[in-house]
């Protein structure tokens, strides 16, 4: 008798800082928390509650907007996190994001 195929669906996760790990299928952007725009989202998502702090208390230097309209503070650069997650895509994807870049 055959047993049915599992297939497992395996998300990337990234280390954001403090042992908070984050997954990237789900980040639509990473920002920086210094413009205006930006202060006025983390405000409000702190007020409905959908910001998740992962600063630790430190100074947050991102900010991961994410699928699910929730925002997620990092005290990483957004340079750095980015990286962490560029570093998990197949080669083939880089090469079409620095073709489609030029």
């Amino acid at each position: 008798m055959n047993k049915p195929e599992r297939r497992f669906i395996v998300n990337k996760l990234i280390h954001i800082g403090f042992g908070n790990i984050v997954n990237t299928d789900k980040i639509i952007a990473i920002v920086s928390p210094e413009a205006a725009p930006i202060k006025r989202l983390v405000q409000k998502a702190k007020e409905t509650g959908q910001a998740i702090d992962a600063t630790q208390g430190r100074k947050t230097k991102s900010v991961l907007v994410m699928e699910n309209s929730q925002i997620v503070l990092s005290a990483l650069l957004p340079e750095t996190i980015a990286g962490r997650a560029q570093a998990l895509w197949p080669e083939e994807e880089k090469e079409d994001s620095e073709e489609d870049a030029e």
